[in-house]
């Protein structure tokens, strides 16, 4: 079964936590591994080598083939100089993980600009940087796995991360695009919303919660979702805990008015419009 054989993979973040279990599940299953990772603080703040070097050395070590990269994820000449690095070593190139990512937490009341801009930057400038960088070579080689981190705080909403919950939803926007458009050239493209107990979640749930969520819950859905066997595109995923669950948007069958309503007329109504008791999965009107 080809499965994740020979096939080249960047993981951006891949230098702990989430990352670094996807970069080793997809190297113990024959994949060929980029291990991106700039080495920086939970913040964004530093860099470094060693955090990249040390996962590649565990990979090796395993008796599989990985290679790091230390570019950041937040420029277009880094995400560039990362697909070069996996053509230079592996000659291809044919998933990525977006998973590169950084916090910046506060109340909206009180978030900076730079605090939203960094990571706007890193996540969802990141996930675009990367991707449009590997999307011809995707798409002249008529295959492509995509998976994009998304998160519950931009599905669900949390306290503190406005910054972060809207980058982590821009992506499931990017995939839904990515999955229509990359069709016809044989590429998926997925979120994954994952529940891990990583140094980005260390203050974020309680203990007793993180216990239960081992970051390698979560690496065997992604893999599966780069590997050649997957067909499904424009998904989102809630992995982890030993649960894997499909989340998706859905609609009811509202209200039509033939002429524009009054105030009154909508607040009337407004019961009906906001009832979900009929809902079905949503689909584009437009589309």
């Amino acid at each position: 079964m080809p499965g994740l054989q020979d096939k080249v993979v960047i993981v951006t973040g891949a230098g702990g936590g989430l990352g670094r279990s996807y970069a080793k599940f997809l190297a113990a299953n024959g994949a060929l591994v980029v291990v991106n990772d700039l080495g920086g603080a939970r913040d964004g703040s530093g860099s470094g080598t060693s955090m990249a070097d040390a996962v590649v050395a565990e990979i090796r070590d395993d008796g599989g083939h990985a290679v790091a990269d230390y570019s950041s994820v937040a420029t277009r000449e880094g995400a560039e100089a990362i697909v070069a690095t996996a053509l230079e070593h592996f000659g291809a190139v044919h998933g990525v993980v977006n998973n590169a990512g950084i916090l910046r937490d506060g109340a909206f009341h009180k978030m900076a600009d730079e605090n939203w801009d960094a990571v706007i930057k890193v996540h969802l400038y990141g996930g675009y940087y990367v991707t449009r960088a590997v999307w011809p070579h995707l798409r002249e080689q008529k295959f492509g796995r995509l998976v994009m981190a998304t998160s519950t705080s931009g599905i669900y909403g949390n306290f503190g991360q406005a910054n972060y919950g809207a980058a982590k939803l821009g992506l499931v926007g990017l995939v839904n695009t990515l999955a229509i458009e990359g069709a016809k050239c044989g590429i998926t493209a997925n979120a994954v919303a994952p529940m891990a107990a990583t140094r980005m979640t260390a203050d974020i749930a309680p203990q007793e919660v993180l216990d239960k969520l081992d970051p390698e819950h979560v690496a065997p859905a992604v893999g599966y979702l780069l590997s050649e066997e997957n067909q499904e595109s424009g998904s989102v995923f809630v992995v982890g805990g030993g649960l894997v669950q499909r989340v998706a948007q859905f609609q009811n069958n509202g209200v039509t008015f033939n002429t524009p309503p009054s105030l009154g007329e909508i607040t009337e109504r407004w019961a009906e419009i906001s009832d979900m008791s009929d809902a079905k999965l949503g689909t584009n009107p437009v589309g």
